[in-house]
């Protein structure tokens, strides 16, 4: 069978020289944006675990707490869409470089705080300086990968956040364990001071380490990035796209908002697990805070293998949205099973790395999905808009989640609410977006 014009566009039937260009941009790029934003995650929810020792040593109680982790994302929302506009216009090092440094500050700066006040300000500050690192990547990844591309590669950079759910178990419950009281500081403490200052650093390496665009990239040729730009300027896509150009025109396409509703109730649920995630190993009977983190890491580390040979699978195929429905179905399940299992920690460990294939797995199906419904004119304000809008979910699902635990002191209800979340955005979003007409799935090679 021979290839069809659109499946010319797949990894099957890309010309070696393709193929050897995109491994070269691949190790240019995504080591260091991939260790950014393992580093911009250890910072965002870090608290988690910090929280366990914070809440003994300062005015907090769950609702505190709760409230001081959704009021991150307030400050994401807020800020999101002007730092990506920002972006387009000045490019993406000086961008980045701004965002970094603030944001390491910001995270040191946790160390300092003992009332509930200065817990949500401090929390707020964070997000507005992190806002527009996300969707300022992911439009990035856009001016170096066509659509057929971006679902392996936001998926390998999404991976950060699974990866780094593996360490920041054992490494913060290392730190709490292990650093409390030295040098007159809680163990919560040291934990912010040493994880915030990396990113500063971090920063600077990206401003001098990347280009703006592939017209700037010194490293390509010019045979490379001819074949870079024809690549991209024959782009296929795998859903129907918007049809507007322009931003202004963006924001009256009601898609757009339904997308946003979506990833509302997506973040609303993966964060509320990430941040409640600790209390809930720590209800099935483990007390010491170092086996948390070690039983944390479990479920992550098999989430890192699943959302990569996901995203692979995704692309190889042309298709975002079953597999995104099927991802937060696999998350669902997994999390009804550990409803059943109480008491049982083998078990709810083991379902809940089933669980995890799939939430990690659903976000960076549903950007590259993003990626390739908005327009080229509308992308950068698109895709933080829909980022910022759907920030609002973990900006209040912690403190429902928190409500939910403190009237009925059971997590089992605390995990329905997760659950429906999941679902409700999987059918949203097969009823929403519909397939493109030229979506394929493989065909067999050619003949030699």
């Amino acid at each position: 069978m021979q290839p069809t014009a659109a499946n010319r566009s797949s990894p099957l039937f890309e010309s070696g020289a393709i193929k050897a260009l995109f491994s070269k941009i691949d190790r240019r790029l995504i080591p260091i944006l991939l260790i950014s934003y393992m580093i911009a995650y250890l910072d965002r929810i870090n608290i988690g675990y910090a929280q366990l020792q914070m809440k003994q040593t300062l005015p907090f109680d769950d609702a505190v707490y709760g409230l001081g982790a959704g009021m991150f994302f307030i400050g994401y929302f807020l800020f999101e869409v002007p730092s990506n506009l920002l972006l387009e216009r000045i490019g993406a090092r000086k961008t980045l470089l701004r965002i970094m440094v603030l944001w390491g500050l910001a995270a040191s700066a946790m160390m300092f705080v003992s009332t509930p006040l200065q817990f949500y300000v401090v929390r707020f500050l964070l997000g507005a300086f992190e806002a527009g690192f996300f969707p300022g990547v992911i439009l990035y990844f856009t001016y170096w990968y066509p659509s057929v591309r971006r679902g392996r590669v936001i998926a390998i950079f999404m991976s950060a956040t699974t990866i780094m759910s593996v360490i920041t178990g054992p490494l913060c419950g290392a730190t709490l364990k292990y650093f409390d009281g030295l040098g007159g500081l809680h163990g919560w403490q040291w934990l912010f001071l040493v994880q915030g200052v990396p990113a500063v650093i971090l920063g600077f390496l990206v401003y001098f380490l990347l280009e703006d665009k592939p017209s700037d990239a010194a490293w390509l040729s010019h045979g490379e990035k001819e074949l870079l730009d024809d690549s991209l300027q024959h782009d296929v896509k795998d859903v129907e796209s918007e049809p507007a150009g322009t931003f202004g025109q963006m924001l009256r396409d009601p898609k757009v908002y339904v997308l946003s509703l979506i990833y509302f109730l997506l973040l609303g649920a993966t964060y509320t697990m990430v941040f409640w995630l600790p209390t809930l190993i720590q209800s099935w009977g483990v007390k010491d805070l170092f086996l948390i983190g070690v039983y944390a890491a479990i479920p992550n580390a098999v989430g890192v293998i699943g959302m990569i040979l996901i995203g692979r699978h995704s692309d190889k195929w042309h298709e975002r949205r079953w597999h995104f429905a099927a991802c937060v179905a696999i998350a669902a399940l997994g999390l009804f099973v550990t409803t059943l299992l109480q008491g049982n920690l083998v078990g709810s460990v083991m379902a809940l790395a089933f669980a995890v294939i799939g939430i990690a797995s659903a976000t960076p199906l549903f950007f590259a999905l993003v990626s390739e419904y908005l327009s080229v004119g509308a992308r950068a304000g698109g895709l933080a808009l829909i980022s910022s809008l759907g920030n609002l979910g973990p900006a209040m699902s912690p403190s429902i989640n928190g409500l939910i635990i403190r009237n009925t002191g059971d997590n089992i209800y605390s995990m329905y609410f997760v659950i429906a979340l999941y679902l409700l955005s999987g059918t949203l979003l097969l009823l929403a977006i519909r397939p493109a007409s030229t979506a394929v799935v493989p065909a067999a090679a050619p003949a030699h």
